[in-house]
């Protein structure tokens, strides 16, 4: 019986090891096989984005490819670019004492409306004067009092000229003497009506009206006195006649326009003309009727800047009927500009902190932590700016007390920065002339070479043509870049063959991290 029990313990501890041995060579088996057919992780490996491939701050949730068809690179989770380093971290306390609120960058209608005063004003198409073209003196006015509405055809005044009398005498000697002559032959009878009808000539080119040469052919009377009659309708702006007055050839009698329909001739400043085009629609609110809108039309937008006020002006012409809008009155003036049909992300004004050479916004990350992020902006409209790029749509951005945060992260800075200064020794081959500049040498840096087409001094970048870069997969193209340190671009000048280091900044953008003339530059 005991040599049974063993004999069985003996085969179960044979099976035990059997079982064992084949487990564990299978384990070996799959481990190597994972090992050698594919990388560690392979399923694990997650997408959080795409970026810019020319290192701009502007990413994309899904594949696509920037203005030049280069593909947007992938980020995998773990490979993203180390920025908690520039994250500033505020206490929940801190956050609520500073009055912190945030607001999402959102997709918006952007309406820029551009206000401006303007003043009413004649149509210098339907003003006119009336003058004489004759000698002579004003028996009685007709129109004798500035405001006065005339139409066409009314008479003006009745005026005294011995020329008029003369021409008239001329005309019905001319007219007898044909009479006359019925007789004669065809010669003179052509002579007689020439002499009578330059006669009549005669005082139509001095603006006498038809119904008074009709009433002079038709009564073959002299009229000591002719009625001066008005060319056109109109209000008398100006009246200069007086009864009993003398006339002088040329001389001004009244200053008339027709007011039907007026301009409005509006005051737009000199950085809101690029808003403003012909046809553009604008509201209008007249201060003697605060509550009538009236609407118009840009006419025209004048060419030239009024140097004291730097504005120029624009046209807008408006019917007026019942002429309540007269000369020199105020106005208010709204021009609605959109800026397109569709929705563009935008952020409030308020939530820009600008440096003079980039544009940066803090962006929310919870529980306190704030990432100042460069970004690409665009029109103004009423508060909001567009974004064009470093921003996407969704993320939430400080629109108040963003100055402190950004005060305490520089303050912070600048104490992390004492007592951690690392000094590089530069040998003498390689030293950097003033013409050139470096960053930190722990920076990646991406060498190219390529010719300067133009320099911004007063922002720190550089138009470079560049070459191929193939560390970043970068074809050759034309580029701006800002410089790390803005007077090193004093020694160089457009056309000016030169070779070059960029540098990625946390924020995506690639700075020029040294600069030097082609023929110059060496390896650090």
């Amino acid at each position: 019986m005991t040599l049974i029990l063993k004999l069985i313990v003996a085969g179960m501890m044979l099976m035990t090891m059997l079982a064992v041995g084949y487990w564990w060579g299978k384990t070996q088996s799959q481990s190597d096989t994972a090992h050698t057919d594919s990388p560690p992780d392979s399923k694990e490996r997650k997408v959080l984005y795409y970026r810019n491939p020319m290192g701009l701050p502007d990413t994309s949730p899904v594949p696509k490819k920037d203005p030049m068809g280069m593909d947007y690179l992938p980020v995998y989770a773990g490979e993203e670019p180390p920025s908690e380093q520039n994250v500033v971290t505020i206490s929940t306390e801190k956050v609520q004492k500073l009055g912190v609120r945030t607001e999402a960058a959102a997709l918006r209608e952007l309406i820029r409306t551009v206000r401006a005063v303007a003043t009413v004003q004649p149509d210098e198409r339907s003003q006119y004067t009336v003058v004489t073209k004759f000698e002579g003196w004003i028996h009685r006015l007709h129109v004798n009092a500035t405001g006065q509405t005339v139409r066409k055809g009314d008479v003006l005044m009745d005026i005294y000229s011995p020329e008029l009398i003369t021409a008239q005498q001329e005309y019905l000697i001319a007219a007898r003497g044909l009479q006359a002559l019925a007789d004669a032959d065809a010669q003179t009878r052509a002579a007689m009506q020439r002499l009578a009808a330059s006669a009549l000539q005669k005082l139509r080119n001095w603006d006498i009206a038809e119904t008074e040469i009709r009433r002079l052919q038709h009564s073959g009377e002299v009229q000591q006195y002719l009625a001066l009659r008005a060319k056109a309708d109109g209000v008398v702006l100006e009246k200069k006649a007086v009864a009993g007055q003398r006339m002088m050839p040329g001389e001004t009698l009244y200053e008339m326009a027709d007011l039907s329909a007026v301009w409005l001739l509006a005051d737009v400043f000199e950085q809101d003309l690029g808003m403003i085009h012909p046809g553009q629609l604008v509201t209008i609110r007249i201060d003697a009727y605060p509550d009538k809108v009236f609407n118009g039309k840009v006419a025209f937008v004048y060419p030239q800047i009024t140097p004291e006020t730097r504005t120029a002006s624009v046209r807008i012409e408006l019917p007026n009927p019942d002429g309540k809008l007269k000369p020199a009155m105020y106005a208010h003036v709204e021009f609605a500009s959109f800026h397109s049909k569709n929705k563009v992300l935008t952020v409030p004004d308020s939530a820009v902190l600008d440096t003079g050479t980039r544009r940066v916004v803090l962006v929310d990350l919870g529980a306190g932590r704030y990432e100042p992020r460069t970004v690409k902006l665009g029109m103004h409209a009423d508060g909001y700016t567009e974004v064009l790029g470093g921003l996407r749509s969704g993320e939430a951005v400080v629109v108040k007390a963003n100055f402190l945060i950004d005060a305490e992260s520089n303050f912070k800075s600048a104490l992390n920065s004492f007592g951690h200064n690392t000094y590089y020794p530069v040998s003498e081959a390689q030293e950097i002339t003033s013409s050139s500049t470096a960053l930190s040498p722990a920076q990646v840096r991406y060498r190219g070479e390529g010719q300067i087409e133009a320099i911004d001094f007063a922002h720190a970048t550089v138009t470079l043509a560049h070459g191929p870069i193939p560390s970043l997969k970068w074809p050759a193209m034309t580029m701006d870049f800002r410089i790390q340190e803005p007077t090193a671009l004093q020694s160089f000048k457009p056309g000016q063959k030169v070779a070059f280091e960029i540098a990625e900044e946390p924020a995506g953008e690639f700075v020029i991290v040294r600069i030097q003339p082609a023929d110059s530059f060496h390896d650090h």
